[in-house]
């Protein structure tokens, strides 16, 4: 995954501390303004839970695996990345893909977001919530913007899926970029490069697991 739009993605979560939300329309449609303010609150949390210096590593994962877990619909991103090879995957090869899957987004993430904690956060970056729109029958579109000191800013688009009452992150597109999508064609790539095997992909990922831990 492009190392840059990795660490912004990481960023847009904490430049909640400043958070700048668009006013609401009177006649907006009111599934599209409660993923906005879900993406708010899910950034709120992430800087209660993550942006704390004193913290050890081994517990900024374990709130991390909660937030990621409560924020995001990780068996559905982990079906969606590997694609059409699910279907051909075991029972079996299904189960450790998807625990490797949350492990590594967990170990990596927390380490990102633990380059920004204390001093290293920039308080002047602030995330500005542009819309939000409807899509489809279950899911919103949430636009917003980083925007930094004397840089350009930057889009970030959170796509929310409401299922039973509940809200959850399918997707976060850096720069008009799925990061599901990336995520996706790295994946398969590996696959391919091992003979077409989804076995190619869990050694890889067992090993990247293995040096993140």
């Amino acid at each position: 995954m492009n190392r840059r739009r990795f660490i912004l993605a990481c960023a847009a979560l904490l430049a909640f501390a400043g958070t700048v939300a668009l006013p609401s329309a009177g006649r907006a449609d009111a599934r599209s303004d409660a993923a906005a303010k879900f993406v708010q609150d899910l950034g709120a949390r992430a800087i209660d839970v993550l942006v704390k210096p004193q913290l050890a590593r081994d517990e900024s994962m374990r709130r991390f695996r909660v937030l990621l877990n409560e924020g995001f619909d990780v068996p559905y991103i982990s079906r969606f990345v590997l694609g059409p090879n699910w279907r051909t995957a075991t029972q079996q090869q299904q189960q450790e893909y998807g625990t490797l899957f949350e492990r590594l987004i967990v170990q990596v993430y927390a380490d990102r977001f633990a380059q920004y904690s204390g001093k290293n956060l920039d308080v002047n970056e602030t995330l500005k919530i542009t819309g939000s729109r409807p899509e489809g029958d279950t899911d919103s579109i949430v636009n917003s913007q980083i925007i930094r000191p004397d840089a350009p800013p930057v889009a970030v688009d959170w796509r929310i899926r409401t299922r039973d009452g509940k809200q959850k992150v399918i997707d976060v597109a850096v720069e008009g970029v799925s990061m599901s999508v990336t995520q996706r064609s790295e994946f398969s790539s590996v696959i391919q490069r091992g003979g077409g095997q989804i076995e190619a992909l869990l050694d890889t990922l067992r090993q990247r697991v293995g040096s993140a831990g």
